[in-house]
């Protein structure tokens, strides 16, 4: 249909904008942390956003209050799973997932890299990114908890301490 009534697209216009605003509301409120792309659940809560939005804009069905309502719920679970990230320790894998070293000082860890579906030229694309020519001029690369992967080179190891424990 290209046009129902214009009580519809009011709808949409205002519901929509009030929407919004509620949402950058509580975004604002809830910090930084909420829209980080930290791991699997922060992409989670993002989408799932980004969804409820869409929902209160485009269904009748779906007041403005319901629509806060998620929001808040899904931004106090985030909250939540944060906090126990950041406070459980070694139990925080169940929600967030462990760095993995690909590379160790030139050495690729075919066993790592396939284990974790990646292929030798997608390691090797991320060392070009780095501007970096060949694996003997890197020390680590590691599969980040988010899904990038972070290329260190010889020349920046400095003391280690940033790599995962026992890498060094």
């Amino acid at each position: 249909m290209w046009f129902d009534t214009w009580s519809d697209v009011l709808r949409v216009l205002t519901v929509g904008a009030a929407a919004y605003v509620s949402l950058v509301a509580v975004l604002r409120l809830s910090g930084k942390r909420t829209l980080a792309k930290l791991n699997a659940f922060d992409l989670v809560v993002t989408v799932a956003l980004g969804s409820t939005l869409a929902t209160i804009l485009l269904s009748a069905d779906v007041s403005w209050s319901e629509g806060v309502a998620a929001f808040l719920v899904l931004v106090l679970l985030q909250l939540a799973v944060s906090w126990s990230t950041a406070h459980l320790g070694p139990d925080r894998t169940v929600v967030t997932a462990r760095p993995v070293t690909l590379l160790r000082d030139g050495v690729l860890d075919e066993r790592a890299t396939l284990g974790q579906r990646l292929t030798t030229a997608e390691v090797r694309q991320a060392v070009r990114s780095a501007g970096v020519g060949g694996f003997d001029q890197v020390a680590r690369i590691v599969l980040e908890t988010d899904g990038t992967l972070s290329v260190i080179t010889t020349g920046n190891v400095g003391d280690g301490t940033c790599l995962e424990p026992g890498d060094r």
